[in-house]
């Protein structure tokens, strides 16, 4: 996920199942009570956690937005909450919930386990996710042998308690700020609504939830939820930022991994700055071959020379800057027009958004581009879901904060060169991010991975991905011993996505072992 404000701060936000019990007893209606744990190698004193009774049940009392609800309402699916500790370190204090959607397997007789989903983000829903999944799925090998199951990772969506910093209105207003003036008066005022918003999420959420969202932590839920749904060993499918998880997974519980897709790396080797920069350019060379696209129709709104194109974008945004466009009761920025375009980056299939919304944005209208922008931050029906603010709170404690000034302006510089389409034409900025000013520390920083007796991973990585590019899947492949399946394409992540070479290696991996050859292709 990326947001909008300078060049840099776009891209700086951006083994066998185990048995089954039933439990007899009086659950709610329409609720079924389960035990399947303890399952596999259980960490001392956390046997109440690995072994707890789940009820599944309907899955729509868990959206919190619109959107979620039509997603849980897919045929099939069924929801519960997993009791985990806030702190591993106190497994006897304060504990909290997480949040999982399951789609059982099609032949239950052959189950091969559970196959648990995340589709990154940071701060995305899982649950969500593997309801998307269901009908990519339906009569695939993967289908019939896998339970998919998606999770809200600790303070994701419908997980307990939730990451809210701000209010709708609150969030609604902090998009009209643009923040783009990098002058000394500009920087200070910048950095006085990043304490702010810093202050807010520690009031509002609490610095000890805040510590422990990092994806070492979320890892540490993950095993836990192994053990719940029955499993010894853990069969996971990684998305983006779930590459994150998966990895961290993977150094802390390298013997019980079964089988991991991770799609749309991040190589844990990169500097962080050296990520956002790789990741502007891979967003500059898919608005290029977009605007490739667009010189090709008759009423492109970038023109007929490509050369021209970033320009062309620029001068379609700027005017914002200063005069927003009126959209019903709310107004679309300059920050939501550059998000709203991002968003539609991230695939080709979304060009065509694209093409209508800078159509729009030529005639002084911003419907398309403002219901682009509203998808990228998870505004629906009027309402926020947590995915912004669990962004910036994930964020900040798996990534060490830049806080050397002159490495701030350096790093805007370097991204504002790699994206010229996203240059807003002011000098480098040296406006510290909220992480500078966030109440928690850190846990994480960049290092190759310790994965003794990790089984053979697959990580899958396409050429013009936009958000995570190809090398980061390369050198994941290469830090974790896996397996790299290289797809030819534009476009962010590409496993179940209908792609036939693609899905067929990624399943026979995941339901027998088999790797695709090494150097496979598939496009």
């Amino acid at each position: 996920m990326i947001a909008a404000r300078t060049a840099l701060a776009v891209l700086s936000m951006l083994v066998l199942a185990g048995c089954s019990t039933v439990i007899t007893g009086t659950p709610t209606a329409g609720t079924t009570l389960e035990r399947r744990g303890p399952a596999g190698a259980i960490p001392p004193g956390l046997e109440r956690f690995y072994g707890q009774q789940v009820a599944w049940s309907p899955c729509e009392p868990f959206a919190t937005v619109r959107d979620d609800r039509t997603a849980f309402r897919t045929k099939g699916v069924e929801c519960t909450r997993v009791e985990v500790p806030l702190d591993y370190a106190r497994p006897d204090g304060q504990t909290i919930r997480v949040a999982m959607l399951r789609r059982p397997a099609e032949d239950q007789t052959h189950r091969i386990g559970s196959l648990l989903v995340n589709p990154g983000g940071p701060g995305a829903s899982g649950m969500v996710a593997a309801a998307s999944l269901v009908e990519h799925v339906q009569g695939t090998a993967l289908g019939k042998g896998f339970d998919l199951v998606g999770f809200d990772p600790r303070g994701v969506g419908a997980s307990q308690p939730p990451i809210r910093c701000l209010t709708t209105e609150e969030r609604d207003a902090e998009r009209l700020d643009n923040d783009v003036d990098t002058s000394p008066a500009g920087v200070a005022q910048t950095e006085r609504e990043e304490k702010d918003y810093a202050a807010r999420c520690a009031e509002r959420v609490g610095t000890p939830l805040l510590a422990t969202v990092g994806s070492r932590d979320v890892a540490r839920d993950m095993d836990v939820l192994r053990s719940v749904l029955g499993d010894a060993k853990l069969s996971y499918l990684g998305f983006s930022y779930g590459t994150r998880i998966g990895t961290a997974y993977a150094e802390q519980f390298p013997a019980t991994v079964r089988a991991m897709v991770l799609d749309g790396a991040l190589d844990p080797d990169q500097d962080p700055v050296d990520e956002v920069v790789a990741q502007v350019a891979g967003f500059q060379g898919a608005f290029d071959k977009y605007a490739e696209h667009c010189a090709q129709t008759a009423r492109c709104p970038l023109g007929p020379d490509r050369a021209k194109a970033s320009a062309k974008f620029r001068a379609l945004v700027q005017p914002l800057v200063d005069r927003p466009i009126k959209v019903g009761d709310r107004k679309l920025s300059y920050d939501d027009a550059t998000t709203g375009a991002i968003a539609a980056l991230y695939d080709d299939q979304l060009w065509q958004l694209l093409d209508q919304g800078l159509a729009e944005l030529a005639r002084g209208e911003g419907k398309v581009l403002l219901f682009l922008a509203d998808s990228y931050y998870g505004r629906s029906g009027g309402e926020y879901s947590t995915l912004t603010d669990a962004f910036a709170a994930i964020h900040c404690v798996d990534d060490p904060p830049l806080t050397d000034r002159a490495a701030v302006a350096d790093a805007d510089r370097r991204a504002r060169a790699a994206a010229p389409f996203l240059d807003n034409g002011q000098p480098p900025s040296t406006a510290l991010d909220v992480c500078a000013f966030w109440p928690v520390p850190s846990t994480s920083k960049p290092g190759t991975p310790q994965v003794p007796g990790l089984a053979p991973v697959l990580v899958i990585s396409t050429t013009g991905d936009p958000a995570t590019p190809y090398q980061a899947g390369v050198g994941l492949a290469e830090a974790l011993h896996g397996r790299l399946l290289t797809y030819e394409g534009t476009q962010h992540t590409a496993f179940l996505q209908d792609i036939r070479c693609v899905d067929a290696a990624g399943i026979a991996y995941l339901v027998d072992g088999t790797l695709p050859a090494e150097g496979t292709r598939c496009g």
